[in-house]
């Protein structure tokens, strides 16, 4: 299925946006690379948690999407992982819009470990999840003649997409969360946080819900 340029340029814009939306979140824990950075009176300490919390964060995002570049080498099925996909994340929105509580394996993690705290909270949040849908749109091609070879290169393909949206969302992530973990670090300080601190717990489930609802629009409507 080809894309046109303007489908393709908003599925990439998306893939920006949710990292920006994932970067301001408090739960993807920039204000942890505040409190490293204050607590060990370095700057380099931010920066180093803020390197940290990203490849976590990378991490969670390749271990959702590498599974579903694989499944789309199954061309004949794309219509339904692309329902399956919308559906998931849908019921994901769902459970987390119920179950507000965040997950308390996340309080028994070592603030020094950063990378596998990051990777946890980007899984139990369904952070990956949401870019599901928007990469599958992404990886819609027309297979053409079918056989092995084709599916192994369009499975290759799919996998470079994958890495490459992974990637992309991160980095916007990371500018985002950076952004106001310097912007805390330099010139509010901590206390800030108890004047301005922002709960995005219903907005992320109900995101989720659209970003699924959408998905399985798109799939129905062979976007």
């Amino acid at each position: 299925m080809a894309l046109d340029p303007s489908t393709l340029a908003a599925l990439w814009g998306a893939v920006m946006l949710s990292g920006v939306y994932h970067g301001v979140n408090p739960g993807m824990g920039w204000p942890l690379a505040v409190s490293a950075g204050l607590m060990e009176g370095r700057h380099r300490a931010m920066a180093k948690a803020i390197v940290a919390l990203a490849f976590g964060h990378l991490l969670a995002m390749l271990a959702i999407l590498l599974p579903f570049s694989m499944m789309t080498a199954l061309i004949e099925w794309e219509k339904e992982l692309r329902l399956g996909a919308g559906a998931l994340v849908i019921a994901a929105g769902v459970y987390l819009l119920i179950n507000r509580r965040h997950p308390r394996f996340l309080a028994r993690v070592a603030p020094s470990r950063l990378v596998l705290w990051s990777f946890l909270a980007a899984m139990a949040h369904g952070a990956g999840l949401m870019l599901v849908p928007i990469y599958l749109g992404i990886c819609g091609a027309d297979l053409g003649d079918s056989g092995h070879e084709a599916a192994r290169d369009l499975m290759g393909q799919n996998i470079s997409s994958a890495f490459f949206v992974a990637l992309v969302h991160t980095f916007a992530m990371t500018l985002a969360g950076g952004v106001i973990a310097i912007a805390i670090y330099f010139y509010f300080g901590l206390r800030s946080l108890s004047r301005t601190w922002f709960n995005l717990d219903v907005v992320w489930a109900l995101s989720l819900i659209v970003v699924g609802a959408f998905g399985i629009y798109f799939a129905l409507h062979g976007h």
